[in-house]
């Protein structure tokens, strides 16, 4: 009865294990090769939703890494985002501030390496279950776009869809 008791147990945990996570929180940064940003590379992220998952509203951000000697004060990028099931592509231009008018950069700093967590969209809402597609595209004039050394997606849970 007792080593019943234990195969049974051990089958559901096995089990239990082989299910996928639920997303509270996804975050994953990529190196920017040579740390100069060209057009040509496009970085993205894939992230896969459980059907519970969608009863969540998420915040997003996007994180950027780049050394005190980037020449600007900004960085435009193009997000694209397939759904699902999809082939077609959403894009939005975003605009990321990584200093001030002073100058000064935002985020956190060590020596010259400064990291800045831009969130771009609150509560937002996945519908549908399945893998989401980021990805990633420096929209600025300048080409290689010197001093960024990571791009980064997080998306974690910020409570419950009304």
């Amino acid at each position: 009865m007792n080593r019943l008791f234990l195969v049974t147990t051990g089958l559901f945990l096995l089990a239990a294990a082989c299910k996928p996570p639920k997303l509270d929180a996804y975050e994953k940064n990529l190196e920017i090769p040579g740390h100069d940003w060209t057009y040509d590379y496009k970085p993205f992220f894939e992230i896969t939703l459980q059907p519970e998952d969608t009863a969540n509203l998420y915040d997003i951000a996007v994180n950027v890494r780049h050394t005190d000697a980037y020449p600007y004060s900004n960085i435009w990028v193009m997000i694209g985002t397939q759904y699902p099931g999809d082939s077609v592509i959403k894009e939005q231009r975003v605009e990321l501030q990584l200093a001030e008018l002073s100058g000064k950069w935002l985020g956190t700093g060590l020596d010259d390496i400064y990291e800045r967590r831009i969130p771009i969209q609150q509560k937002a809402i996945f519908n549908k279950p399945g893998t989401y597609r980021f990805t990633f595209e420096q929209n600025m004039r300048q080409n290689p776009l010197p001093h960024v050394m990571n791009v980064g997606l997080r998306i974690e849970k910020a409570g419950k869809r009304p």
